[in-house]
Order: structure tokens, then sequence, then C-alpha cells
């Protein structure tokens, strides 16, 4: 019986969280410029698929270019992200130096700092570089982060020292054992790390509006508002069309590295 109130419960829970999603893709398939629909007719009789090709390819808002932008940005921020952050975790979680310590305590000293504090010497360094207005200026900001090193470092910590040991003897070099051992062995922070990394850039406003100028630079997020004053804030089923856009690729990032997620979030915490 309590297996079956807790099968409910999630159940009532899934339902109530996923509502608002379900609510957002019906009222996008009514016809253009029609009102939110009541729930009685919430479902359309005719789902108006032409409202995505016709947010994605318009004349006035280039929404698919924003779109293509977005995965870009998103794209290489992530990988390069993972690159970088791993090799910072690798060698503070698996090779000992001196000052790795200190170093560490100085990547958590940089995470108590929001990013909005360190956005106006981020903005500077850019401008200085002549890269401000440029798909680099969205880019190179978030190839490190310090929390995910972090992550990363204390699931390294979690693995046997000695699978470095035998490697050692077998006269592997650090990038072998970090290419071959580590990285392998690591997917789930590496997934969690990818998970965050790539919903952060995705849903980043402030900074692409102050980065770039030109509106073939913008990003879906930044474009987005661009829409909406494009086509009015009351053409729901065009504006709810947008946001599913916007929102899809989350959903099936997270679906796609769900199995890793909790599990890199539990044993990234176990040290």
């Amino acid at each position: 019986m309590k297996r079956i109130f807790s099968w409910l419960a999630m159940l009532a829970l899934a339902i109530f969280l996923i509502a608002p999603f379900v609510w957002m893709v019906l009222v996008s398939l009514h016809p253009a410029k029609s009102p939110i629909p009541d729930y009685k007719d919430l479902i359309p009789k005719q789902p108006q698929w032409g409202n995505y090709k016709l947010v994605l390819f318009s004349p006035e808002v280039p929404v698919g270019r924003f779109f293509l932008n977005s995965i870009i940005v998103a794209v290489a921020v992530v990988i390069g992200q993972l690159f970088i952050t791993s090799l910072a975790a690798y060698a503070m979680a698996r090779i000992k130096f001196k000052g790795a310590q200190f170093l560490f305590w100085l990547f958590l000293a940089s995470m108590m700092f929001a990013g909005v504090v360190t956005q106006i010497p981020v903005y500077l360094f850019m401008r200085s570089a002549g890269l401000l207005d440029s798909l680099s200026a969205l880019i190179i900001p978030g190839l490190s982060s310090a929390y995910s090193v972090f992550l990363i470092r204390q699931f390294l910590l979690g693995l046997p020292f000695e699978l470095d040991e035998a490697a050692y003897i077998d006269g592997a070099s650090y990038w072998v054992v970090y290419s071959r051992i580590m990285m392998p062995l690591s997917k789930p922070a590496l997934a969690t790390v990818a998970s965050f990394t790539f919903f952060s850039v995705w849903t980043d406003f402030f900074w692409p509006l102050l980065a770039t100028n030109s509106m073939r630079l913008r990003t879906l997020e930044v474009g987005l508002s661009i829409f909406k004053n494009s086509y009015g804030t009351t053409n729901w089923p065009l504006q709810m069309a947008a946001a599913v856009i916007t929102l899809l690729p989350m959903v099936i990032v997270f679906l796609f590295s769900q199995r890793y997620f909790t599990k890199g979030i539990q044993m990234s915490g176990m040290k």
C-alpha cells in the first residue's frame, strides 16, 4: 500500500510539473494572433504546425539564425570547458605538486563571487582584445569554471589511486593516464558538468546582450525579446512556439544525460 501511495504521489507531481509545458505546446498550435484559449478549447481542432516554421524562418526576425548561434556557442563552450576544467581537476586531484592545496582553495574562493561581479572586467578585457561583437566574445569567457573544476576533482578523488600507480609502472605518462583511464571513468561527472554548462549558456541573456550588437550574432534568449517586440505581446501562439523552440534543446540534453546526472552529483559529493 505504501508503494502504491508513493507511485501515485510521484505521478501527481510529474503531471503537475509537466502540465505547463503541455499547455505551452497546445497554445502554440492555435492560429496566429488568436487569444489564449479556455481550458475546454485548449486542444486545437486543426493544429497549426506552421507556427514553428513562421517563427524559425520569420522574414523580420531571424530566429533560425539566433537558434544556430546558440547551438554553436553552447556546443563550443561545453566542449572547451570540459577539456580545460578536466585537465585542471586531474592535476589537482591526481598529481602531487607544491601549492596544489592552496591553488584549490583559490578556486573555491572564486566561487564565492557572483558571475555578475566579473562581467565588467571580462567586458573590458574583450574590448581591449577587439573581440566584442563576435562569437569569440560569447565563447571564450565560458571556457573556464571553478565549479566545474571542483565537481570533477571531487569525482576523481573517489577513484582508486592504484590505477595511476599501475599505469605509471607500465610507463604511462600523465597524459595517457588522464585521457585513457581517468576520463573514461569520469563520464558521470563529465555529463553533469556538460549539462550544467549547456543549461547555463543556453539560458544566458545578459552577457550575449552586452557582448554583441549585430543582429546576426544574437543568441536565442536575446533574439526572443526582439521577436516579442516585433510580433506584439498578444500574439500568444507565436510566443509559445518560440518558447517551445527555446526549451526543447534543454529537455533533449537532460533526457540524454539523466542517467549520468544523479550519479555524478552523488559520487562528486562523497569526498
